[in-house]
């Protein structure tokens, strides 16, 4: 593999792939999601190189992703199906820059602390955004506000609950993270070995969950995608 000092300016796909897309990076766990396994990494690579031909940082591309993911949001309060084609759209040019920008950082080696912050910063508000969104859309397409306004409360706390429960859920995943850190533990591997629950009942819960993907709610890319399929 090349090193970050002789590293082309204008590298082949190739070498790209050998450097932005390694093994560990597209057999990780959890921080790859189903999207990018599926079709994303396929597509990204064609962006990426032609990004690492230009000025854009690594972090600029975040800063993108994360316009994007607010852009989620935004278009969920847009009433009728295009909103949701919208919400839509902008769900996957997120997870598509989410893959772009850590290419980038590996290509040029400028991975670190500032990247990973930009990156939760992207999430936390995006997922956050979009849950309340949902809540706020709910009421905009009963047309609640003006035939009934107490009846619209429910929506919009429901949006500002579900809202606090994602925010929730990826702080604990978090959790895990600064607790072993702060006793001085190597970071946890984005593996199944890893991560998984190997007995008990918790165990069966979690296979359980497979069945039921509830959990997938949770994340940007996923709750736009269930509105498309809830009638108008």
């Amino acid at each position: 593999m090349l090193s970050t000092r002789d590293r082309p300016a204008r590298p082949t796909l190739a070498q790209l792939r050998a450097v932005a897309q390694p093994p560990e990076v597209r057999s990780r766990k959890n921080a790859e999601h189903w999207t990018a396994q599926l079709y994303l990494r396929h597509i990204s690579i064609y962006t990426t190189v032609l990004l690492v031909r230009t000025r854009i940082s690594a972090n600029g591309v975040t800063g993108l992703m994360i316009l994007s993911g607010w852009c989620i949001a935004a278009a969920l309060l847009l009433p009728g199906i295009w909103g949701a084609i919208l919400a839509l759209f902008f769900s996957q040019l997120q997870m598509y820059l989410d893959c772009c920008d850590g290419e980038v950082a590996r290509w040029r080696g400028t991975q670190g602390p500032k990247g990973v912050f930009l990156d939760k910063v992207g999430h936390y508000t995006t997922e956050g955004l979009v849950a309340f969104a949902l809540g706020a859309r709910a009421v905009g397409h009963l047309s609640l506000v003006h035939a009934a306004p107490g009846v619209a409360y429910p929506y919009l706390l429901g949006g500002a609950v579900l809202c606090s429960l994602v925010l929730l859920n990826k702080a604990l995943n978090d959790m895990v993270h600064v607790a072993r850190a702060f006793n001085g533990l190597d970071k946890l591997p984005d593996s199944a070995e890893a991560t998984g629950i190997p007995s008990g009942f918790l165990a069966k819960l979690k296979r359980a969950a497979r069945f039921v993907p509830f959990h997938r709610i949770f994340h940007s890319v996923e709750m736009p995608s269930s509105r498309l399929l809830r009638p108008w």
